[in-house]
């Protein structure tokens, strides 16, 4: 599926200046990132109980 065909989101903690922002997709049963200020540069393509792994981890550290 190409970039420009999928609803990417970035978070409401980003701030207005949106730097240092990640986006997130949902693909189905997966989940796409890229960097908000590189969308060019592609994605990575992520299954959801690792995404929601990685998030606890971050968010307890």
């Amino acid at each position: 599926m190409e970039d420009r065909l999928i609803g990417w989101r970035k978070s409401s903690h980003s701030g207005h200046d949106g730097a240092d922002c990640v986006e997130l997709a949902d693909l189905g049963v997966s989940v796409g990132v890229r960097d908000s200020k590189a969308p060019e540069a592609g994605h990575l393509v992520v299954d959801r109980v690792s995404l929601a792994s990685l998030v606890r981890a971050v968010k307890a550290s």
